[in-house]
Formats: structure tokens, sequence, C-alpha cells
């Protein structure tokens, strides 16, 4: 049986459009399971019926044709309990209902397994035999495995808008599909899609002997020199858009192109004999392979940048010497299998509504860049077939991680509602700027912010931020090609300290592992979100956690306004240890003559262990903060950047909030403050919940306070404690998420959440 679903799979991947497919499959199974007939209803949720869209053994002129209801006959059960169905008399069923168009009278056996993608039901197989007969389960599993594989074509087959219809369907309203990734900058994108591809094809080039070593030097050097000013124009294209520190990203690109880099590398396979173009390529794959083989995201990431600088030297190796100038229309979405920064450059600012890339992650170079640009974005589609695309119209969710394409007039309009309201939103909540978020029962919640790049700390400031709940270190050693230096180092904290001064900014160090690493600092594991991360890897390297925090104290100079956060904190041992180091960074650099002050040190609770040591943690340190998202993936075993399984990924999980707020029961016991500096500070549910349980500071990202300070300063804290007492007790969270949205909703906040939550 493998043989035969291998060969039928690779047919039915050949097939030109849906209705091959469908042929293919139907014909197929039919001959492999010896059955008289297959066949296979899609299921439409608009009008909510079965309709036959191929079969082989009933009538051809009833495909399109006949249809059932949600409920009606076998086929309708089998949608209904999304199971297989096997009866070997299936007119005694109760269920049976007779089609008489399809000339199906005589077949008594059944078989019908629901065809399901990504939990929505998509559709029914099905098998029938004139004699009476029960499926035995290997032809169950069978059909079961064809069913699977059929769901993700169809699929396919709707996002390019080439599913089959019903054909009585003039008034019929049009049909959109939905993909799901991961978000990588938030925002609502409405527009055409744009499919960019690279401009050479690395793969199709072969190795053949050099007829002149210095002619192929020579070659090759031109269009490396070429592939450097391209990567100039590209970049200065975004200068107006982009703050000196993101547009490093940009000298990571140059650094690699570097002659004692790649260059280098490609002139020895040249010198060896091989023509400049097969070099470039066994260099390149070479590079290529080493990170594609690492279990890290970033790192496989990574890859992606050195596939993209190779098919653009190797275009220039071509005859290609300009960078392509493309008729992008007035309201892009740029669509490419793995975009990267250069590929952003390509497209005006002006022109550009959204970005969607098939591989990545949140984390990657573009991601980074498109949060800074506030360019809605979605990663890691994996499911889209993104090369046909081009032309149709998309919207971008990058709240959720959701593309829609060929959408109705409803979601059409309801997205454009939610993009004007975020508009007007954010000019209404301009006036709250420097207005605390004091509730109207008199109690005080600091709002701090989250940051990375120096572009943070400015809209931070804009939106009237308080301080910094989570500065991330490791940003700036992300967009190196080494570790940055103590002087370097100073320079970027000292940015940070002094735009918020004398506001209190809270540093995290290094916190590389898991799904962020540096090239340059490889971290191969089996499972990297368990293994060498945060606190672990800088205690293994005092060197590297000791210049960095000389670096914060030094920085702080005159300031005052540091705190130190320790990341991945899972043990007392590993705090005293972290605290030693700290207080002999300070003894250093009092020695070397800086007039600074000993910062506050606390800690992050990100981990389960975390959760029940609160109380042992906290007498050693001066406070404690949440970070909600990591300690909400560990506590539900969930990657939320894992498209497959981010609907498991509930921050409203019983299990969360139940944690939470023994966390912060605990602090309050122990006189310790306690903060939240995930993503559920920032949702303006979250943060009602929050300010309940008895935290004391919430930090964000910017983009998030204006509306957490509207619904704080709407409230009253005795309001929001009743709230709390009311969903604690909840056992779901949907149920949890409904719950809060209704109550704020009566409150009066539906516009305030309504752009975020409400599709």
């Amino acid at each position: 049986m493998l043989d035969i679903l291998r060969r039928i799979v690779q047919e039915v991947s050949s097939a030109t459009d849906i209705s091959d497919a469908l042929k293919v499959v139907v014909a197929r199974i039919r001959e492999a399971m010896r059955t008289e007939v297959c066949s296979v209803y899609l299921y439409d949720p608009e009008s909510q019926r079965y309709v036959l869209m191929a079969t082989e053994g009933l009538k051809q002129e009833a495909v399109g044709r006949v249809s059932l209801s949600s409920s009606q006959g076998l086929v309708g059960l089998v949608g209904s309990r999304e199971e297989p169905i096997n009866v070997d008399n299936a007119p005694e069923h109760p269920k049976f209902h007779f089609l008489s168009e399809t000339g199906e009278d005589p077949f008594l056996s059944f078989l019908g397994v629901p065809i399901i993608h990504h939990k929505r039901l998509m559709g029914v197989m099905v098998v029938q035999q004139r004699d009476s007969r029960q499926f035995d389960q290997s032809e169950e599993a069978f059909l079961v495995t064809m069913s699977a594989q059929l769901a993700g074509v169809i699929a396919h087959a709707e996002a390019t808008g080439n599913i089959l219809e019903i054909p009585p369907s003039a008034e019929k309203k049009k049909k959109r599909t939905r993909f799901a990734g991961a978000p990588g900058a938030p925002g609502v994108g409405l527009g055409q899609a744009f499919v960019i591809s690279p401009a050479a094809d690395l793969s199709g080039v072969v190795d053949k002997p050099a007829e002149s070593i210095e002619d192929e030097i020579e070659r090759f050097e031109t269009a490396l020199e070429a592939a450097r000013r391209e990567i100039r124009i590209l970049g200065k294209k975004l200068s107006s858009e982009l703050n000196p520190e993101e547009m490093a990203l940009f000298d990571v690109y140059l650094n690699m192109l570097d002659d004692q880099a790649l260059g280098a590398e490609v002139r020895a396979r040249i010198v060896d004999g091989n023509w400049a173009d097969g070099a470039l390529r066994q260099v390149v794959m070479q590079y290529v392979g080493h990170f594609q083989m690492m279990e890290d995201v970033y790192l496989r990431e990574r890859a992606s940048d050195i596939i993209d600088l190779g098919t653009r030297i190797l275009a220039h190796l071509q005859g290609h010497d300009e960078v392509p100038e493309y008729e992008f229309p007035a309201d892009t979405i740029l669509v490419s299998e793995e975009l990267t920064p250069a590929m952003l450059g390509e497209v005006p600012a002006e022109k550009l509504r959204g970005l969607i890339s098939v591989k990545g992650s949140s984390n990657s170079h573009v991601a980074i860049l498109a949060r800074a640009m506030g360019i809605p974005t979605v990663m890691g589609v994996v499911d889209v077939p993104y090369a046909q695309l081009h032309g149709l119209e998309l919207i971008v969710d990058g709240y959720r991680g959701h593309i829609y394409s060929s959408p109705n007039d409803e979601l059409r309009d309801q997205y454009q509602s939610i993009y004007d309201e975020e508009q007007a939103l954010q000019e209404d909540l301009e006036g709250l700027r420097n207005m605390p978020a004091e509730t109207t029962d008199g109690h005080r919640m600091p709002l701090w912010v989250n940051t990375g790049l120096i572009t943070d700390a400015v809209r931070s400031l804009e939106r009237g931020a308080e301080g910094v709940g989570l500065y991330r270190t490791e940003v700036p050693f992300m967009m190196k090609d080494r570790f940055p230096s103590e002087t370097e180092q100073l320079q970027i904290y000292r940015q940070q300290l002094e735009a918020f001064a004398p506001n209190p900014v809270t540093m995290r160090t290094l916190d590389v592992g898991g799904d962020k690493a540096l090239t340059y600092f490889p971290i191969n594991e089996a499972n990297p979100f368990l293994g060498w991360r945060g606190i672990r890897v800088t205690l293994d390297h005092p060197e590297i956690f000791l210049l960095q925090v000389r670096a914060m104290i030094k920085a702080s100079e005159g300031l005052d306004n540091l705190r130190i956060m320790l990341p991945m904190i899972t043990s007392v041992g590993e705090v005293d240890d972290a605290l030693h180091l700290v207080y002999r960074a300070y003894a250093e650099v009092v020695e070397e003559g800086y007039s600074v002050t000993m910062p506050k040190v606390g800690v992050m609770i990100e981990v389960p262990a975390a959760v029940y040591q609160i109380r042992e943690l906290g007498s050693r340190v001066d406070f404690l903060s949440v970070g909600s998202n990591d300690l909400t993936q560990y506590l539900l075993a969930v990657d939320r950047n894992n498209p497959r399984v981010a609907d498991l990924y509930q921050a409203f999980h019983p299990a969360v909030l139940s944690a939470l707020k023994m966390i912060a029961d605990v602090g309050a016991e122990i006189g310790c403050p306690v903060s939240v500096c995930g993503e559920l500070a920032g949702n303006p549910l979250g943060a009602v919940l929050l300010m309940a349980m008895g935290y004391d500071m919430l930090s964000m990202n910017a983009t998030n306070l204006p509306k957490v300070k509207s619904v704080l300063r709407g409230v009253s804290r005795e309001w929001s404690e009743q709230l709390l007492a009311e969903v604690i007790k909840l056992e779901s969270a949907p149920v949890v998420t409904a719950t809060l949205q209704l109550a704020l909703e009566e409150a009066g906040f539906a516009r305030i959440i309504g752009p975020s939550l409400r599709t």
C-alpha cells in the first residue's frame, strides 16, 4: 500500500489543477482498493452542503450538480462525526439517503472518511461496492491517509482561487481562504500580492573547468563589487525609514561579502580549477548546508541570507548588472518563499502594505525591520502556495499571524474597518500621553515598555512610557558578526539609559539559545528550548557576562537608572552565582574610577521551576519580572512560533492565570516588587487581570501602551478584582477570553479591544 500511496501522491502533485487532481485521486483509489466506486464530496460552508466534485463509478453528469445537506446521508454523518464510517449494508443504515441522480442504487458497501485540514472539515471521500463487504482496517487506514494528502491539495487550490465552484453561483459570495503563520509585525494590511523571486538560480549552476583562472577571478571580483553596490543602493532606499542600529543589518550583508569572508573561499575554488559560477555555488551551498542542518531557527534563517547574497552575485556573473526595477502596485503585499532585508529594500516604502514569508520566524532579520517600519507581517506560512498568489487580493493580519486570499466583501469591509479604527484610535489616544495610568478609584499602575532597538526608545517616549521593563540586549549582539566589545556595548546601553533618564531601564543580560542565536556563536542542540540558553550560557562563559555587566554599569554613570535582570532562572544556585559576578563587575568598575551606584538586580520568572521558588528567589534579589510569553509556552508545552500548534498557545489558560496569581501573592507576602514584561501585559484584557492580581508594574510593546492606559484609566481596581474572582474559577481559555471581552465591551471599551481581538 505504501508504494501505491507514494505513486498516487506523486501523480496528484503533478496535476495541473484541482479538477485534475481529484480525477486522479478517485481513479487511482478505486483501482488500488479494487472497489467499484470512489467519490469526493467537497463541503461548501456557505451553503452548508456536500457537493459531489469527482467520481469514478457513479454518473459523471452528477458531478457538480448533486449535493447533500450537512446532516444528510452517510456522507453527512461522516462529516458531523469527523471520523470514518464503515458499513456493509448502507441502505439499511438509518442515515442512508438515496441519490437517484448518481446511479448508486445497487451499492451496498460504504466506507467514508473526512477530509480535514488544520481542524477544518473540507469534504468527505467515499468508496462503495455492490457486494456486502466490510472494508478491513488496512483499507480504512489507506483511505484516511489519502484524505490527509488530499486536504493539503484542496487548501492550496483555495488559496489561489482554483477551487471548484458549485455551478449556480451568480449571487454566491466569493470564497476566501485563511492561512496561518506566525506574527512577524503587528498591524493590518490590505492589498495586492506581489511575489518576488531570486534574480538567479544557484541550484541550476553546473561545475566546469575554468578556461582562464585569471579571467574567472576578474569576473567574480566584478560581480562581487556589483553585489556590494547593489546592497548599498537597497540599504540607502530604506535609510529614511530606519535608524542606524537597524541599518546595521545591511552592514551584516556587506561583511559577508568581504574579501576575507565569502570572497576568499570562492577565489580559492577558482584557483583549484572551477569556473566562477560553479565555485560560487559550491561555497554558498556548503554554508547553506551547515546552517540548514542546525536546529536553531535563527541560524537556519541566516542560510537564507547566504542564498540571497549568492544569487545576487550569480545574477551579476550572468550579466544582470542593475538592481531590478519592478512595477509595484500602489498597495503591495510583498510575498516570497524567504523574504530578506534586501528584498524589502526593493519596494518603495509608500507602496508597501504588508509582508508574507513562507519561511522564517518573528526573529528573522526581515521581521525585525518590519516591526521597526510598522509594516504588518506574517512569517512561516508553510501551507500557502506562494508562487501562485501573484496578483491576488490579500489581507495580512499581523496581530494573529493570518493571511486571507480572495476575501469576500464582508471580510474585506471588516478588516478595512479594523484598519480605519486603528488609525482613528491612535489619534484619540495621543491625548493620554502625559497622563498617568490611574484607575477611577485612585490606584496608580506604572506602565513601562519593552525595547531592543533605539527606535523603540523614541516610540516609547512618544507614547508616555515611564520606564523600560525589558531591554533585550541580545538584539545588538544578533546584528553583529562577532561579540561586541565593551566599548561598543557601553555606547549602545548609554543611548538607552540616556533616552529614558531619569526613569529606570531594566537591561536583561544576554539571552541567547532557543530561537535566538548568534552566527558567530552557534548552539546546535536536539532540543534547544530545553537546552543551553539564557543564564546557563553566560554563567558558563563568565567572560561574556562580566564584560556585558561592566559595560552596563559604566553606561549608568551619572544617570543611576540601571536595573539588571537575569533570564531563564531555574534555581537559587544560578542566582547566587550570577550575583557574585555582578558584584565583582561593580567592584572592578569602581576600581577603574567610575562614580556609579550599584544597580538593582532582579530575575525573570519564565519556567515552572521558578514559579515554585518565588519565595527563595525573591529573598535574594530586588525585584521579580514574569516573562509571560515563555512561561506560557513552558506551562503548555507549546511553541507559539510553530504555526501547526500556535493556536494552542493560550495566554488566558487557567493554569497560566493560576501561576501568575501565585507569583503575585507570594511577591506581595515577602515584600518583593513583581512585574510582567510579556505580551499579556500589553493586552488590555490581560492588563486588567494583572492589576487585580496585585502586580506592581506592567511592561509592554510601545504600540500597546496607549490602549492599556486608556482601559486602566476607565475602570476601578475594585471592578477588576471582582472580574478576576469570576474568571479565576473558569475552566477553559476560550471561556475566560469571552468573559473578559464581554466585560470590557459592557464597560465601554469595545473600540479599544476590537482591532486585535474581534475578527
